[in-house]
């Protein structure tokens, strides 16, 4: 998942600095996440794991970093099984 994600920040993020040299439990805000590319990630990320973000988390929180963004999706992903 870790792969799919980092391949989805290097192409959404728009990041300074290339998506090799972030760590996984990097900020990516301080990396140079912006408001605007944080919503394209969203999307490119609802669309590669056919998920949808619920509003409780759609915040900064969900999208600090690569490990952030792989709890989220775990989260959602666990939470449309038990639905």
């Amino acid at each position: 998942m870790n792969t799919t994600i980092r391949d989805l920040v290097a192409k959404f993020g728009k990041l300074p600095v290339s998506i090799d040299q972030v760590a996984d439990d990097a900020d990516l805000y301080a990396a140079g996440l912006t408001s605007f590319a944080s919503v394209q990630l969203m999307l490119g990320i609802e669309e590669a794991f056919d998920i949808e973000f619920p509003d409780n988390l759609l915040n900064r929180k969900s999208f600090a970093s690569i490990s952030a963004i792989a709890k989220t999706v775990d989260i959602i992903q666990d939470g449309r099984k038990v639905a």
